[in-house]
């Protein structure tokens, strides 16, 4: 039989030889191996039936768990939703209460029905916080001036 070997840009031709014929005899040690990797033994068929339903069934278990992960995300963001529109619904309906008051009928009502007054000098103490928020906490008397 003739070869071909390809040497850089060359293409060169060798004849060669073969040892073995093509259809040789295997010997009885070989084929003994042959037949014994082709035997499958009850007990191996067994332990690669188990393997495939542990497999199919961590793969089940998989499927549906990434399944509820989908589904609760989904929830969420409906449930992220609804906080968004109950807050934009809660701003307009306080925007629309501070904006119905009447500062100038609260002051008739407290001093014509409720008989209040504005404080004398006197009976008002200014307080200096720590911060510039309108909450002052009281932790002892309010010193007299």
């Amino acid at each position: 039989m003739r070869e071909y070997a390809v040497e850089g840009n060359t293409v060169r031709t060798y004849e060669r030889e073969y040892r073995q014929p093509f259809n040789r005899v295997a010997s009885e040690s070989e084929r003994k191996n042959h037949e014994r990797a082709a035997h499958m033994n009850p007990t191996y068929v067994a332990f690669l039936l188990f393997m495939a339903g542990v497999l199919f069934v961590g793969c089940t278990l998989y499927i549906n768990l990434r399944n509820e992960i989908i589904e609760r995300q989904k929830s969420v963001e409906k449930l992220q939703s609804e906080v968004a529109a109950l807050k934009l619904a809660n701003d307009e309906e306080y925007d629309r209460i501070v904006g119905s008051v009447d500062m100038e009928e609260i002051k008739k009502i407290a001093m014509n029905e409720l008989h209040m007054k504005y404080p004398d000098s006197g009976q008002v103490s200014t307080m200096l916080g720590d911060d510039e928020t309108d909450y002052v906490r009281q932790y002892k008397e309010i010193p007299k001036k």
